[in-house]
């Protein structure tokens, strides 16, 4: 019988790449998935690693042996999933992953009414971009990643990876209140391709956007928190575009102008399809969607 924690180490190797890489995966130091491995091959009597400079890697038997681990540790997941739905209860931890406008705007709702629901379950909440939640999500360090991409930058899920589509989410161009774009009325966003630009930190996906929808774009300032965004389009610094959903009140100061055609961006929940059973895990995804619904018809 193989140990599934073992199993486990030559997963992670084969999916990360590289021995520190899984161990940050499985939570432990590099030395503890080479002492996994070396007890592997003992366990198998096959030479599943060599040596690649001063990592490891994969040996013909070591990929054969990994695929086959992947197919038993979702088999596992699948079955420690199910016994918790049989026992039907919604406890324990479950921790989400969420880019920050979506922990102002959306996740407020959801957690009172868990708190409310399920005094069992333990909720927690890191605020994290969305390349990172869906790492994190991919290596088990968190349940659920509530994510957002655009058009123009989709997002791929990861093996073993489910996803719903919570909606979408607009966005405008925000300037200051004597700026000659604040009355001119809808129209393109490459008009204010000129001006100077306050934009999200260069590594995050609203950059990304941007920089792609006005090629050769330069922000003047890159900053994370569209509230401080805003704080600065009102100080007549520049001009910024900001989703709703980071946009909960227009500041003072500041003009919202709609852009057309319409940047969107699209919001969702994702999980290991694995554990879709877990009722505490359902009740977390319940609770998200019926805030984003709620939200959305409030806002209508």
């Amino acid at each position: 019988m193989l140990d599934l924690g073992r199993l486990r180490a030559i997963d992670a190797l084969s999916r990360h790449g590289t021995v520190h890489a899984a161990a940050a995966a499985l939570h432990c130091t590099p030395s503890a998935v080479s002492q996994q491995l070396a007890k592997l091959e003992r366990e198998t009597g096959a030479v599943l690693c060599h040596k690649d400079g001063r990592g490891l890697r994969l040996s013909d038997a070591g990929r054969l042996l990994a695929e086959h681990a992947a197919l038993v540790l979702a088999a596992a997941d699948t079955a420690s999933a199910a016994l918790d739905a049989y026992r039907g209860e919604v406890a324990g931890e479950v921790t989400v992953a969420c880019f920050a406008t979506a922990c102002r705007g959306l996740l407020p709702p959801a957690l009172t009414a868990l708190n409310r629901l399920y005094p069992r379950l333990r909720p927690r909440v890191v605020e994290t971009n969305p390349y990172e939640a869906l790492q994190s999500l991919d290596r088990g360090r968190v349940d659920v990643a509530v994510i957002d991409d655009w058009r123009e930058v989709r997002l791929h899920l990861p093996p073993g990876v489910s996803s719903t589509v919570l909606g979408e989410d607009t966005a405008d161009l925000v300037v200051p209140a004597d700026h000659a774009l604040a009355t001119a009325g809808p129209g393109p966003l490459d008009r204010a391709a000129n001006e100077r630009w306050i934009a999200s930190p260069e590594g995050t996906i609203c950059h990304d956007w941007l920089v792609r929808a006005l090629p050769g774009l330069r922000p003047a300032y890159l900053v994370g928190e569209f509230e401080t965004q805003q704080a600065l389009v009102a100080a007549g610094l520049g001009v910024a575009l900001l989703p709703r959903l980071a946009r909960l009140t227009t500041a003072p100061g500041t003009v919202v102008v709609p852009v057309d055609p319409v940047p969107t961006r699209r919001v969702s929940v994702t999980w290991r399809t694995a554990h879709h059973q877990r009722p505490a895990l359902k009740a977390v995804l319940d609770a998200i969607t019926t805030a984003w619904s709620t939200r959305t018809t409030a806002r209508a």
